[in-house]
C-alpha cells in the first residue's frame, strides 16, 4: 500500500488519534490558515502589547516588529511570531513570542536572548570589504566561494553589539552545497561565532526500499504520466549528476512515463527512476505526517510543494534539504555499498529542516543547533512510524537503512561514540549533530520510558543520568508536544533548558499542568540532566512570563 492507499491512510491516521483528541480537547488549532482580519487584529494587538509592555520586551527608540507567524488556537487563544530590527537592521537573536487570549490580553510570552538591542552607532568601524575577505580566508573547505556581509544587530549572546554576519557560500568536497557564516565585531573585526550554513545528513550505508507501492502522479495532455503529486504538490525530477551546489529548482528534468510503471525494485538499479520511486513516494509521506497529524499544509505551511531531485552529484553519498530552491536533493550513494540516500527518515529528517526553517529557525550552533538537528531526527523518525512499512520497520534507529547498523540512535546516543546521552555545560561544543543526543535521548525516555525492552524486534536499554526510572507516554503524545513546542515556544536561540520550559508549557496546553503527560515530559527530561531554569526578565503582574532560553 502507499501514502495515496485511503485504506492505508485510515490505518495510519488511527495510530494518530489518541494525541489528535488531546489537542482537539485542549482547544489547540493545528493550522494557522484563519481569516485575514482575525490574524490582521491579532498582530495589531500584540505589537500593542509589546509596546505597553516595553521595559519587559526591551522594546525601545529605533525599534520595529516583523510578522513572521502567527498560529490561533481553536479557543482564540493567539500566539505571533516578531523578528526584530533595530534601525533597519536585522536583530540576531531578538525573536519574541507574544501570547494572548481571544481578546488580545497578553498571556505570556517567549523570548530569545537579545532582550535590549540598542547600540551606540550603526556605522561600522570594520569596512565589508575586509570582512569579505577575511570570512573566506576562515572558510578554507568551501571551494567556488563567494563571500556576503551583512550588518546586523547581533544580540545571541544577551548583549548587544554592531557585527558583520557574513556567508560564505560554495561547494563542498563532493560537489554539494556548502557555506559557513562567520559572525565578527563590526568595530573591532573580532570573531564572535562561526557555524556551517548547510544542514544535511551523510549516508554510508546499504539502502532498503519500500517495496510495491502505489504512487500519485499526474497525467498529461498527450496522455503520458509525470511524477507530480496532484494533492501534495511536489514534483520529482532526474538532476543527471549535475553537482549540488548548481542544482536550482529548474533544473533537471522531470520524470514521464507512458504507461505509469515506474522502477524495477532494484539496489543500484540502472532504471534511473527506481530511485524516484522511493523518493516521490517517502516525501509524500512526510507532508501526510505533517497534514494528518498537525494539519501543517506543507513544509512552509503554505500549501506549496517542493521539488525533489535523485541521481545528484556523482557517487554524492548524501542527502540535503535547500531552503534557497525549496527542493530535497538526494545523492547515488557511492555507487559500490552505498545505495541512493531515499529511506524513510532521512528524507524525513532533512525536510524537517524546513519546517524548523520557517518556524522556530533553531540556529544551527550551539545547543540550538543541537535542538535543530534532534528535531529533524525526532520528526524524521515520526515519518517512519507513521509510514508503518513493512520493509522499513518503525524503530529508533536513525537512518538504519542507509546507514547499517544505524547512524544514531535515540535509547543511547552515546553509542555511537561521540554523542551526548546527558546535558552538560560542554553540550554546547559538540557538532549539532552530537549534541543532539540529548534531545534525541529525552524523546526516547518520554516516549518508552527507560530500561531495557524489545520494540518491532530491536532491543533496546536506555539509561537515565539521574538513576531514575522513567515510565514513557508513547511517541504520538511527545511529538505532538515537541510540535507544539517549536511552533509556539521555541525562539532561534533556544538552549536545552529553554526547550524543557517551552516543551512543559506546550504539555500544558494539550494535556494540563498536572497531566501524567507534562509530568513524563518533566522526568525524562530531568533524566537526560536537563533542569528548569529561571526567568531572567521580569515578571508579568497577570501571569509568568515564560523566556525560552
Amino acid at each position: 500500500m502507499s501514502p495515496t492507499s485511503s485504506s492505508r491512510r485510515r490505518t495510519l491516521t488511527a495510530g494518530a488519534l489518541a494525541a489528535t483528541a488531546a489537542l482537539v480537547a485542549a482547544g489547540v488549532q493545528f493550522s494557522t490558515a484563519t481569516a485575514a482580519s482575525g490574524r490582521d487584529s491579532a498582530i495589531a494587538k500584540a505589537k500593542a502589547n509589546v509596546s505597553r509592555n516595553a521595559d519587559l520586551f526591551g522594546f525601545g527608540s529605533g525599534q520595529d516588529l516583523q510578522v513572521k507567524d502567527v498560529i490561533i488556537d481553536r479557543d482564540g487563544t493567539q500566539h505571533v511570531r516578531f523578528d526584530r530590527t533595530y534601525q533597519g537592521l536585522p536583530v540576531i537573536g531578538g525573536d519574541l513570542v507574544v501570547h494572548q487570549d481571544s481578546h488580545g490580553k497578553l498571556k505570556d510570552s517567549s523570548r530569545a536572548k537579545g532582550h535590549n538591542p540598542s547600540v551606540k552607532t550603526t556605522v561600522p568601524a570594520v569596512p565589508a570589504q575586509t570582512t569579505a575577505a577575511k570570512a573566506l580566508a576562515a572558510a578554507p573547505d568551501v571551494n567556488s566561494a563567494t563571500s556576503e556581509p551583512q550588518l546586523v544587530v547581533w544580540a545571541a549572546d544577551g548583549g548587544a553589539r554592531l557585527a558583520w554576519q557574513t556567508t560564505v557560500s560554495g561547494l563542498g568536497k563532493q560537489g554539494q552545497p556548502s557555506g559557513r557564516v562567520i559572525v565578527t565585531d563590526a568595530a573591532t573585526g573580532e570573531e564572535i561565532e562561526a557555524f556551517d550554513s548547510e544542514r544535511e545528513a551523510t549516508g554510508t550505508g546499504h539502502s532498503e526500499y519500500t517495496g510495491d507501492i502505489s504512487i500519485a502522479t499526474t497525467q498529461q495532455t498527450n496522455g503520458s504520466y509525470a511524477l507530480i503529486d496532484p494533492v501534495r504538490g511536489h514534483t520529482t525530477k532526474d538532476a543527471h549528476n549535475l553537482a549540488a551546489g548548481s542544482v536550482k529548482a529548474s533544473s533537471g528534468t522531470l520524470y514521464t512515463d507512458a504507461d505509469n510503471i515506474w522502477g524495477d525494485g532494484k539496489k543500484f538499479s540502472t532504471d534511473r527512476a527506481t530511485a524516484a520511486v522511493d523518493a516521490h513516494a517517502n516525501t509524500a509521506w512526510t507532508y501526510d505526517y505533517y497534514k494528518n497529524t498537525f494539519g501543517r499544509n506543507g513544509i512552509k505551511n503554505d500549501g506549496k510543494g517542493a521539488t525533489v531531485f535523485v541521481h545528484v552529484g556523482t557517487n554524492w553519498d548524501n542527502a540535503q534539504w535547500s531552503d534557497a530552491c525549496f527542493c530535497m536533493m538526494t545523492g547515488d550513494g557511492n555507487g559500490t555499498t552505498d545505495p541512493e540516500q531515499v529511506d524513510l527518515d532521512t528524507m524525513g529528517h532533512e525536510m524537517t529542516h524546513g519546517v524548523t526553517s520557517a518556524t522556530a529557525n533553531l540556529r544551527y550552533s550551539g545547543e540550538s543547533g543541537g535542538l535543530n538537528e534532534s528535531t529533524s531526527d525526532i520528526f524524521g523518525t515520526m515519518v517512519e512510524w507513521y509510514a508503518n512499512n513493512s520493509v522499513d520497520t518503525p524503530d529508533y534507529l536513525f537512518s538504519d537503512q542507509s546507514t547499517p547498523p544505524w547512524l544514531r540512535r535515540f535509547d543511547k546516543p552515546s553509542l555511537d561514540g561521540s554523542s551526548a546521552d546527558c546535558w552538560s555545560s560542554k553540550v554546547g561544543r559538540l557538532d549539532v549533530h552530537n549534541s543532539s543526543g540529548v534531545g534525541n535521548h529525552w524523546f526516547y525516555l518520554a516516549s518508552e520510558g527507560s530500561g531495557a525492552k524489545t520494540i518491532n524486534g530491536v532491543a533496546y536499554n536506555s539509561p537515565t543520568c539521574n538513576g531514575s526510572t522513567v515510565t514513557g507516554i508513547g511517541n504520538q503524545k511527545v511529538a505532538a508536544i515537541w510540535y507544539r513546542a517549536l511552533t509556539v515556544y521555541m525562539t532561534s536561540t533556544t538552549t536545552y533548558k529553554g526547550a524543557r520550559t517551552a516543551s512543559l508549557s506546550a504539555a500544558t496546553d494539550l494535556y494540563g499542568a498536572n497531566s501524567a503527560e507534562y509530568k513524563a515530559v518533566a522526568a525524562a527530561w530531568s533524566a537526560a540532566a536537563v533542569v528548569l531554569c529561571a526567568s531572567v526578565f521580569p515578571r508579568s503582574p497577570a501571569s509568568v512570563l515564560r523566556g525560552s532560553g
